[in-house]
């Protein structure tokens, strides 16, 4: 090891495990390799720096607990101020990707503020709210919604009224410390069958976002599931209406659901609710037809990147690619604007 100071050294480790895991998730790579440099990280922060450093000259890192020989390695060669040949490649990779993004998308994408559609740990997410939001400044936003499940979506281990509550007391308790990066409270709410949405309405009017999302009964019949669809737009509650033909593209496939799309989105479009352009590379929903459907209907758009891990929240440039594919520019994306006016515009 050098004879620097270990404290930056150490730090400087730590920074590179995390960064090599938003890689990672960004590159849709196995969830299992980006936890591992996530659970390596959050050790060796853990420590003194100066065991960290004893352990390093000793050859001896992986005593740690969570730490392998591959994460190892990593921190030995960041401790001794030599090149990581995992990190680097990583980087290439994702600047190659930017390169390959049109103009029109890339300028888009440049002007992205935030996201509105994010999840923890709370819910069916991989990482705390904290590694989210590091995650989110990292990557130059300026702010995000944290938008964990609601209580009907056992599977995602939905938060109930008293959960949810719980959670804004964290996020209160965090917003002070990455100040002046805003931290907006949310929820993606489940459309119950009949429109309502899963959650205490009087709850509800307490968030800065509420994504209204159908999660359930996707093949249900196209004039039910356009009334469930209308009912939910139609609650003052809803701001976005989230990936809305629910469809699934890889891992197990699944057609979108039908409905009157031009029915719904004029009904986003007369009440405000943005129609979300889930950017997931499994959903990439809407489909192009009903996307250009809602352009029609003169619909404002959020671009959100649906995040289940802090990297994944690198994964916008695939929704501004296609909503430039449409014409849509900033002036129609709510994520473009201010946390402030995002705040201001919910129908609450």
């Amino acid at each position: 090891m050098t004879d620097d100071d270990p404290h930056g050294r150490v730090a400087d480790a730590v920074a590179t495990l995390r960064r090599v895991a938003l890689l990672l998730e960004r590159a849709q790579a196995s969830g299992y390799r980006s936890e591992a440099y996530r659970t390596a990280a959050r050790t060796v922060e853990a420590q003194p720096a100066d065991r960290v450093a004893a352990l390093a000259d000793a050859g001896s890192l992986t005593d740690l607990p969570g730490v392998g020989a591959t994460t190892a390695d990593v921190v030995a060669r960041v401790l001794a101020g030599r090149d990581v040949p995992t990190l680097d490649e990583l980087e290439a990779q994702a600047r190659a990707a930017d390169d390959a993004l049109p103009d029109a998308a890339a300028r888009l994408h440049g002007a992205l503020r935030g996201d509105l559609h994010t999840h923890t740990e709370a819910s069916d997410g991989s990482a705390p709210v904290q590694e989210m939001v590091l995650a989110a400044l990292e990557l130059g936003r300026e702010y995000v919604a944290v938008t964990d499940h609601s209580p009907r979506l056992t599977v995602a281990h939905g938060l109930s009224a008293a959960r949810l509550r719980a959670q804004l007391d964290q996020l209160a308790a965090l917003r002070p410390a990455v100040a002046p990066f805003e931290v907006l409270s949310g929820i993606e709410v489940d459309v119950l069958d009949d429109g309502t949405l899963d959650q205490d309405p009087d709850l509800l009017d307490e968030l800065d976002v509420v994504v209204a999302s159908v999660h359930s009964k996707l093949r249900m019949d196209r004039d039910a599931m356009t009334r469930r669809m209308l009912a939910a737009v139609r609650d003052p509650r809803t701001d976005v209406l989230g990936h809305c033909t629910g469809r699934r593209l890889t891992g197990r496939p699944r057609p979108p659901s039908d409905f009157d799309a031009r029915a719904v989105f004029d009904a986003c479009a007369e009440h405000g609710v943005a129609v979300e352009i889930n950017s997931r590379p499994d959903r990439l929903d809407p489909p192009h037809a009903l996307l250009q459907v809602a352009v029609d209907a003169g619909c404002e758009f959020t671009i959100d990147s649906d995040a289940h891990a802090p990297g994944q929240l690198d994964w916008l440039r695939a929704g501004c690619e296609r909503a430039a594919a449409h014409g849509i520019g900033p002036e129609r994306v709510v994520t473009t604007r201010s946390a402030q006016e995002v705040r201001a515009r919910g129908r609450r």
